[in-house]
């Protein structure tokens, strides 16, 4: 783990491996860096990997009382240029894949390709902000628990919820860590993102987009199908995952990114 300086605050992050592409993992809301642990593990066989706790997740501070999605790219970028990285290639889990697509508006000449993780360009509907709402006003009365303990289990697809009970435990710690603050600057910032189909639709960058069939936060048949691809792009299809496919269907998922790295050589 290193951590560094970034607007006052701790920005918390970890490198590993040394192969030529380097590969930039951002994990999702109420999680960690952690989060990545062992699939991250096997992608540094072969690149250079690097994991960021997300302001307000993990061990990175709070930086402000919202964190719009531009500010956490902008807190990527940092750690880029501490590690004196030229470009990587950006994998965004869910929340992270917001930051990735604001990364990708902001500073498109440093990302070789990018694949959201179990997300998508659009902006929050109605019904999602009003379910946001509601968070910040449980975490702000004290009752995070209540949020999390919803919320972590439907990360997994139902019918894995008892092959992966030890999982589901593992992820409900990291997200009991995760403080009040972070959640609720995260949640504001997820909030009021934009819409950045467009972005997506008219990149020239090679693009993946893996979803699950079972997931219980984006509905596979309702919102993948309005995700045009650009030229570069193609989607990876995981049958058997909910909403975290890289410990669902680990080696899928992982056998995709081998696959669109090796396209970006």
């Amino acid at each position: 783990m290193q951590q560094i300086d970034f607007m006052g605050k701790t920005l918390n992050y970890k490198v590993q491996g040394t192969g030529e592409k380097v590969i930039f993992l951002l994990h999702g809301y109420l999680e960690s860096l952690e989060i990545w642990d062992g699939f991250a593990d096997d992608l540094a066989e072969n690149n250079k990997v690097i994991r960021m706790d997300i302001p307000g997740h993990g061990k990175s501070e709070v930086i402000q009382e919202q964190h719009d999605m531009e500010l956490l790219a902008q807190a990527a970028l940092h750690v880029l240029e501490t590690e004196m990285i030229k470009s990587c290639i950006m994998i965004g889990h869910s929340l992270g894949g917001y930051v990735t697509l604001a990364f990708l508006e902001k500073y498109p000449e440093k990302l070789d390709g990018f694949s959201l993780f179990h997300s998508h360009p659009f902006a929050d509907s109605e019904q999602v902000k009003e379910n946001r709402a509601r968070e910040i006003d449980l975490v702000e009365k004290g009752r995070k628990n209540v949020i999390i303990n919803t919320n972590i289990p439907k990360m997994f697809a139902n019918d894995n919820l008892e092959k992966f009970k030890d999982q589901v435990e593992w992820v409900r710690n990291i997200a009991l860590n995760t403080p009040g603050e972070g959640i609720v600057a995260n949640l504001k910032g997820m909030m009021n993102r934009p819409d950045r189909s467009e972005l997506v639709r008219n990149t020239k960058k090679p693009f993946l987009l893996i979803a699950g069939v079972n997931d219980n936060y984006i509905n596979y048949e309702e919102v993948i199908p309005k995700v045009v691809l650009p030229e570069k792009g193609s989607l990876i299809t995981l049958e058997n995952s909910g909403h975290v496919g890289f410990i669902e269907e680990k080696e899928k998922a992982l056998l995709a990114l081998d696959d669109f790295i090796i396209f970006l050589v």
